[in-house]
């Protein structure tokens, strides 16, 4: 799925941008998903996708802003030498990806407990054992090479050739990335991976065996959610709601 690309230009488009993902780092906080000041995010803020705004260094997600994301030029190569500058892995990972991952107009990068602990095993694939599952079934990429912390430009390329045509990329021993066309869809989607994830970890701490659906309904399945954008969609409006209600200074 795509959007058209002239919808991010102009500064009321940059503004909106900065408000839906400064509301991602928001509600991420809010759904106890971040891990100190760690973890970054990033969109697209041109038509070109050279131009991204991402999360300033060692800032907790709680307390970010709009006007505290930072827009920066992913072929600037001073951007690392001076003041202000972003955390060397957030622009490690997601200048790279920016440049060379089309679908990645958005992308989230965590290290949420559920979706953790599932790549950490030695078979961190999402079984489809029910319908959140089943979303994920032969549609995430699995990267199983961590080398360390990604701050160098070839653990960022490995990541970039591993998550391929996917949106979602399972980092073994690491954590999780999303990418999306939208802060909505990525945040969605985030969502319900972290639910999937919490779903097959429950059911494998029981020590019963797991009951897989078949392929054939596995595949039905996560056909049948890829026709839900407008819930998507929906879901984030009802949570920035909340937060306007809650927090509204997100948004300044």
């Amino acid at each position: 799925m795509s959007v058209d690309r002239k919808s991010f230009e102009g500064p009321d488009s940059e503004r909106r941008l900065r408000i839906d993902l400064a509301a991602a780092f928001r509600l991420t906080a809010r759904m106890g998903w971040n891990e100190a000041v760690a973890n970054h995010f990033s969109a697209a803020a041109s038509a070109d996708g050279r131009r991204i705004l991402i999360n300033p260094r060692w800032r907790h997600f709680g307390n970010i802003r709009a006007s505290d994301l930072l827009l920066l030029d992913i072929d600037d190569e001073g951007v690392m030498s001076r003041s202000g500058a972003p955390d060397p892995s957030a622009w490690c990972i997601h200048s790279h990806l920016h440049a060379a991952v089309p679908q990645a107009r958005c992308i989230l990068h965590l290290h949420p407990p559920y979706a953790t602990a599932l790549s950490s095993l030695a078979d961190p694939e999402v079984k489809p054992i029910d319908q959140n599952t089943a979303r994920y079934f032969n549609r995430i990429a699995i990267d199983r090479e961590f080398g360390g912390i990604a701050d160098n430009a070839e653990e960022a390329r490995r990541l970039a050739r591993s998550i391929g045509n996917h949106s979602r990329l399972m980092m073994c021993n690491h954590g999780v990335l999303v990418v999306a066309d939208t802060v909505a869809e990525a945040f969605d989607d985030m969502y319900y991976l972290e639910r999937a994830c919490q779903n097959l970890v429950l059911a494998y701490s029981t020590g019963r065996k797991l009951n897989p659906l078949s392929d054939e309904i596995a595949e039905n399945t996560a056909r049948g959610w890829e026709s839900y954008r407008a819930s998507a969609l929906a879901h984030f409006e009802q949570l920035k709601a909340m937060l306007d209600e809650r927090e509204p200074a997100y948004a300044q």
